[in-house]
């Protein structure tokens, strides 16, 4: 079966095929809302990876941004398979487990061993 089009322009489906129900690309999950870019941390659940998005949020009584970042849980599918220090791109979809409301579409690229210890 043939990777069906998820309408997110830009983003490539993977090479490899799965039969994960709750994958994106093979699967009967729909992805909507927030698109988000971050550093996978932790892969050691089954089909879950926690993903790093750091972003800058505005404090306006000092007129500057400060750093700020959140872990996210994202159903990792097995065509994808993303592991610890890959830079991962993320959709929004409908709740998948208890913590789960995430799911990988496309790994980007990879940051340095160094850099992950930085950031766990």
């Amino acid at each position: 079966m043939p990777a069906k089009n998820i309408g997110i322009p830009g983003i490539e489906p993977p090479k490899n095929e799965c039969n994960d129900p709750k994958c994106p690309w093979h699967g009967h999950v729909k992805v909507r809302g927030t698109i988000l870019k971050g550093v996978v941390v932790s892969a050691k659940m089954q089909r879950t990876v926690v993903v790093r998005h750091d972003y800058l949020h505005y404090v306006k009584k000092y007129k500057r941004y400060e750093r700020r970042h959140t872990k996210i849980h994202a159903h990792n599918p097995p065509c994808i398979n993303a592991r610890e220090g890959d830079i991962v791109i993320i959709g929004e979809t409908r709740p998948l487990a208890k913590t789960v409301s995430f799911v990988v579409l496309a790994v980007v690229g990879r940051v340095s061993d160094y850099a992950l210890k930085k950031l766990k």
